[in-house]
């Protein structure tokens, strides 16, 4: 397993926010001789942090318009689940089934104890009962790993610092004695630090939760093969880039949308090619 430090990333992530906010805020101040507005997106960052964390499993659920089942209606998911939770010695989460073709899972939660597995009907009829583990194993470990903390935080501080480079274009002051340059630029390069700080943090978490479920299982190999037909089944059967699925795609085992060349540049995840080669170099051998 790996020492993934998340108390550490997410303070860092407030040390990152802080640092933005305060240097903005005194850029504004020199301009608007007033430091309210960014106080007042401090508070809003705060705030969202705060409810992105405590409500994450039902925001990412309902962006998916999934329903509960019953292990009733899905026996082998709620088998899989449940042998891989023992190994690990955790709780058995709760379980939901999304209503979309597009093959695609994710856990979420703040913790074990208050955790869901969310599967699309599209994964379970793509995927053998042998990839279904490989994939369950990744998405309990960003539980298990507390992954949702630090990615909600990140979202919060991607959403504050995009807000303050906007206010950048409103709160300008004295256009005589305000730089226009640097205020363009500081409001372009705001977001693009932003994604930045997204990007790199569910990159590598990603291929830790890859590394971490594939421990877990045992069968890296059975995570390299399901990969492969997500991929070919995301071109197949792409999620439209509404902006609720775009905040909740972060979660998900494979980028829900159809690739782009900035599509691609701004992933939240690896390729699947580096992710799939990975996993055969755990397992000793390519797959055939």
């Amino acid at each position: 397993m790996h020492k993934h430090y998340n108390g550490l990333k997410t303070a860092a992530l407030f040390g990152v926010l802080w640092a933005v906010l305060l240097g903005l805020g005194g850029l504004i101040g020199i301009n608007t001789r007033s430091s309210a507005p960014i106080w007042i997106m401090a508070l809003i960052g705060v705030a969202t942090t705060a409810y992105g964390y405590w409500n994450s499993d039902k925001i990412a659920i309902r962006s998916m318009q999934a329903y509960p089942v019953t292990e009733a209606q899905v026996p082998q998911l709620y088998q899989i689940v449940r042998e891989l939770s023992v190994r690990a010695n955790q709780p058995m989460p709760r379980i939901y089934l999304s209503p979309t073709m597009n093959p695609n899972a994710f856990a979420t939660g703040r913790n074990p104890k208050n955790a869901a597995v969310c599967c699309t009907e599209g994964i379970l009829q793509l995927l053998d009962a042998r990839e279904l583990r490989g994939v369950l194993g990744h998405e309990l470990m960003h539980v298990y790993n507390r992954d949702i903390l630090t990615s909600s935080v990140a979202a919060a501080v991607a959403g504050v610092i995009t807000s303050v480079g906007q206010m950048l274009l409103f709160f300008g002051g004295d256009r005589r004695n305000s730089n226009p340059l640097a205020m363009l630029a500081m409001a372009l390069l705001a977001p693009f630090a932003a994604s930045l700080i997204q990007l790199a943090i569910s990159r590598t978490r990603e291929y830790d939760a890859d590394e971490d479920g594939s421990q877990l299982t045992g069968d890296p190999l059975a995570l390299a093969s399901a990969l492969r037909k997500i991929e070919q089944g995301v071109r197949i059967a792409p999620l439209p880039q509404e902006q609720k699925l775009v905040n909740a795609s972060h979660l998900m085992i494979a980028n829900p949308f159809r690739g782009g060349a900035m599509t691609k540049l701004f992933a939240t995840h690896p390729s699947m090619k580096d992710r799939i080669s990975r996993l055969e170099r755990m397992a000793g051998r390519p797959l055939n």
